[in-house]
């Protein structure tokens, strides 16, 4: 893949993940303005994910059968389209339809987009590859709510969102230029075509379930970081620095020779690792009591964030092939959509106590971790003897 090719691609992952971040600090209430009450403006908010969450499964069967190019044009232009269209909602019905058509078309751009990124990269940099590509998702979680939540105040939701439509279409068109050439080249790098094994398909699955316990941690975070910071008595504002030093410390992880871990370790011991950072770091925020020490563990939990992603990634790439990467890719990015939700609505569901809430979420994130590294070793000494 040239630098012109990887930095289009960038790009689209960029805006889709820049998209929804955007969203976060606007959305709900942006809701209430048109007259949703706020239970409805919760289901605005939910019914993006859940129509995300068949996006992302269609454009990865659309994705196997007609190429990642068609798929990554139809997503951005339609995505635009989508943006420009809150310009129309007055009412809560409006609202909501606006929301499912934007969530399905948006869930076609990010699986077509690391399925043609998987596909033009070598096999022994995708774990690097994947890292960059995470550092844009990283830069969108930390530009998308500041740059939202500043215009949105100085002119209107409406207007944010078509600032990103515009730079949506830009996309587009740039991805028309340059990715259109690769259709024809595409097919330069090597890759391995076998049937997926037994052995393959249980990587994917490994790489389903990190995926969904990483967005798991996400959604659990989301919920109750604002929470818990207001009973410590903290301003509000404290939440979003908070998430700015857990993104630009991931970033920070992804771009530097760090990266090269990627393609060195195992990958399933990293998502071991990742998961485990995640557990502690969910258990240590809920014994936080002052801002210092809840910036540390914020930057300890970006440090799992960017073992994670990339960990998972590199599983189910190097467990597909280009026949099947597509689909993959879809249903990889349901379960991502499906752990934001569950990670929020569980934990609003419990009654228990805010900092009891983190212990629940640390514990499940810290059980998974071990299991993770304990069913990877166990499957070793099995396989051992054969190889013997």
């Amino acid at each position: 893949m040239n630098k012109t090719s990887a930095f289009v691609i960038y790009s689209i992952v960029f805006f889709a993940f820049f998209d929804l971040f955007a969203q976060l600090p606007v959305m709900s209430t942006f809701a209430t303005s048109v007259g949703a009450t706020p239970f409805l403006a919760g289901v605005a908010i939910a019914i993006y994910s859940l129509s995300n969450t068949f996006g992302n499964i269609l454009s990865g069967v659309w994705t196997d059968r007609t190429g990642p190019f068609r798929i990554l044009l139809a997503g951005l232009v339609l995505s635009s389209v989508s943006l420009f269209m809150y310009h129309v909602v007055d009412t809560p019905t409006t609202l909501l339809v606006v929301r499912i058509v934007h969530g399905f078309v948006a869930g076609l751009i990010v699986p077509a987009a690391f399925t043609l990124s998987a596909n033009l990269t070598a096999a022994n940099r995708q774990g690097k590859k994947v890292a960059l590509t995470g550092s844009f998702v990283g830069l969108a979680a930390i530009l998308g709510p500041a740059f939202s939540g500043i215009m949105a105040s100085r002119t209107s939701v409406p207007v944010v969102f078509s600032f990103v439509a515009f730079y949506g279409l830009a996309v587009a068109l740039l991805a028309l230029v340059v990715l259109r050439q690769l259709r024809l080249t595409g097919k330069r790098i090597d890759t391995d075509e076998q049937p997926v094994s037994d052995a393959l398909q249980r990587d994917v699955l490994k790489a389903y379930v990190g995926a969904f316990l990483l967005m798991f941690s996400q959604g659990a975070l989301a919920y109750l970081l604002p929470l818990y910071v207001q009973a410590l008595g903290y301003d509000s504002r404290l939440s979003g620095t908070l998430l700015s030093t857990f993104g630009i410390v991931a970033v920070l992880v992804f771009v530097l020779p760090t990266n090269r871990l990627f393609d060195r370790v195992e990958p399933t011991k990293l998502a071991a690792l990742g998961i485990t950072i995640l557990g502690v770091s969910q258990l240590l925020i809920g014994t936080s009591g002052s801002a210092g020490a809840l910036y540390a563990v914020l930057a300890l939990y970006g440090v799992g964030f960017a073992i994670l992603f990339p960990a998972i990634n590199t599983l189910l790439i190097k467990a597909t092939n280009r026949a099947n990467r597509g689909k993959s890719y879809g249903y990889f990015y349901a379960f991502f959509s499906l752990g934001t939700v569950v990670g929020s609505a569980l934990l609003g569901w419990l009654t228990i106590p805010l900092t009891n809430k983190f212990t629940v979420t640390g514990i499940v994130l810290l059980g998974s971790g071990v299991a993770f590294f304990a069913l990877e070793q166990m499957r070793k000494r099995l396989l051992s003897p054969k190889s013997e």
